[in-house]
């Protein structure tokens, strides 16, 4: 959901090492003795994902992010600091973070200077002493950012007063230092300061407005669940923050640009409604809040996607929302699975995507076939729509590869969205609507909070069914054919084509409009 520049940063940005790690400095020689002395070494700069091989570092895990951001206006950069706590899942001489594009000024571990280079798209990070294994670390790390600035791609969304990011898939590390990758999910709190004119929010909720000289505000936001990475909204703009009622007493708030709040109240008041609807089938909405973010940008190249599923915020192009509800709430369903499946439960690695956007797309058409409203192809049953995906589904494994077996390049293709929802029609059509709303659930409740793989998915559908459905979803999910669809043996599948690449395919391009829920 987030787009790429084809212009790169200048190397003295991208690939630099700091004054601390020049030849002779005798801190860093010697911490790297120590480290041979106690058995110490570099952790493994990758947690293996198959999509993403170079993202995260296999040392140590995340418990805590405390971030810390000061915008300027004038010069429209972000001071920052970025404190982690870490917990080392063995003895280390030497760790990363992942970072792009990111002036890096200090770095201290447990409160002594450190030695730290930057090389491609990490931060080494060397501390005076080894980390034992098994200990709780602080890492601070001070830098600038530059949400204008052209890298090879980047979370960041200017607009006219401020900004917001798009993290998802791999860029959250152009926003802050981190382990970037939705199996390592983390503790947030954010403190903004802006001028007093502007409003700062984040995932969360608010917890503190300080009021500083200078006429600036800074506003801090603690997220009750731990996220991911990917999912972390920092926003800064002429905003009103809009706030309502959901089902149960739930807390929604809008962050929308002040001028546009009127323009935008009928999209914005459909949430209510939305959350009513899905709490029925999924159980209540899993976080402290929820709402929309319509960015404050109507630049066609501002983010290619039309809304993304941070946690507890929705990102949004404006103009999208201006639209009657038979065009925007099918859509606006999409986004808010993601809250259960996606947020809560976050894939374990990018291959398990098809876990968020099939489901997303699954309730989203759902939802647009309760209401009559007639899909972007014509159809208005859910089983016409499936009957049509399943034509095309040899097709898309050539193209595209089998729904659980994306790459970078495939990643968002129609085949992780629509492909998805075809797999979960094929399961709903073996075990039945009351086993397959089951299986649903109990997926949701065992892994809330945490990551969950393709794996874990077919063991609860197995369990609950109480049926071995191994065999069945692995041919749906991993197979090279399309199976035959239970319940239709009249369903044929079209004979796929020289390989067409999708119109929408592009590396590091997250394209929504392969929602069939637009």
């Amino acid at each position: 959901m987030r787009y790429r520049s084809r212009v790169t940063a200048p190397a003295a940005v991208l690939i630099g090492t700091t004054a601390a790690l020049t030849g002779g400095n005798t801190a860093y020689a010697g911490a790297q003795d120590a480290g041979v002395k106690t058995g110490a070494g570099p952790a493994p700069e990758t947690l293996g994902d198959p999509v993403f091989p170079a993202l995260g570092n296999d040392g140590y895990r995340v418990t805590a992010y405390h971030l810390d951001f000061s915008y300027d206006p004038t010069t429209a950069l972000v001071d920052a600091t970025a404190t982690l706590e870490l917990r080392t899942a063995q003895a280390l001489s030497r760790f990363s973070l992942d970072s792009l594009g990111l002036d890096i000024h200090t770095v201290r571990v447990d409160g002594r200077t450190a030695a730290f280079e930057q090389v491609d798209e990490k931060l080494r990070i060397t501390p005076g002493r080894p980390l034992p294994a098994r200990a709780r670390v602080t890492v601070c790390v001070t830098y600038t950012a530059d949400p204008r600035r052209t890298l090879p791609h980047t979370a960041w969304v200017p607009t006219p007063d401020g900004f917001a990011v798009c993290p998802q898939p791999d860029s959250a590390h152009t926003v802050f230092p981190c382990n970037d990758h939705p199996s390592d999910k983390a503790d947030l709190t954010c403190r903004i300061t802006v001028p007093a004119a502007l409003r700062a929010v984040a995932s969360g909720s608010l917890v503190c407005t300080e009021r500083l000289a200078g006429d600036r505000t800074a506003y801090t936001y603690r997220s009750r669940s731990p996220i991911a990475t990917e999912l972390v909204q920092i926003t800064v703009g002429d905003y009103v923050v809009k706030e309502r009622r959901g089902p149960h007493g739930l807390p929604l708030r809008d962050v929308v640009p002040t001028a546009r709040a009127e323009a935008l109240e009928p999209a914005l008041a459909l949430t209510p409604g939305l959350v009513e609807w899905i709490e029925a089938r999924l159980g209540a909405y899993p976080f402290e809040t929820y709402g929309l973010l319509p960015c404050n940008s109507d630049a066609p190249n501002a983010f290619d996607f039309t809304g993304l599923e941070t946690q507890t915020l929705t990102l949004y192009k404006p103009n999208f929302l201006l639209q009657e509800e038979k065009k925007i709430g099918s859509h606006m369903m999409h986004e808010l699975v993601h809250s259960w499946f996606g947020n809560s439960v976050s894939p374990a690695t990018w291959a398990d995507l098809w876990l968020n956007e099939g489901h997303a797309d699954f309730y989203g058409l759902l939802y647009r076939y309760e209401r009559g409203w007639t899909d972007s192809l014509g159809y208005s049953t859910f089983e016409d729509r499936m009957k049509f995906t399943y034509g095309l589904g040899d097709q898309w494994r050539q193209d595209s590869g089998p729904v659980a077996a994306p790459n970078a390049v495939n990643l968002f293709d129609n085949q992780r969205y629509t492909g998805g929802v075809l797999v979960l029609y094929a399961l709903r059509q073996v075990v039945g609507e009351d086993v397959f709303h089951a299986i649903e659930r109990c997926f949701l409740d065992r892994h809330r909070n945490s990551s969950a793989t393709t794996e874990d998915y077919i063991a609860v559908a197995s369990k609950v069914s109480g049926q071995d459905l191994s065999g069945f979803l692995r041919d749906w999910l991993y197979g090279t054919k399309t199976p035959r669809m239970p319940g239709h043996p009249d369903w044929t599948v079209t004979p796929p084509k020289t390989q067409l690449a999708s119109p929408h395919s592009r590396r590091g391009g997250h394209w929504h409009e392969n929602s069939a829920t637009l």
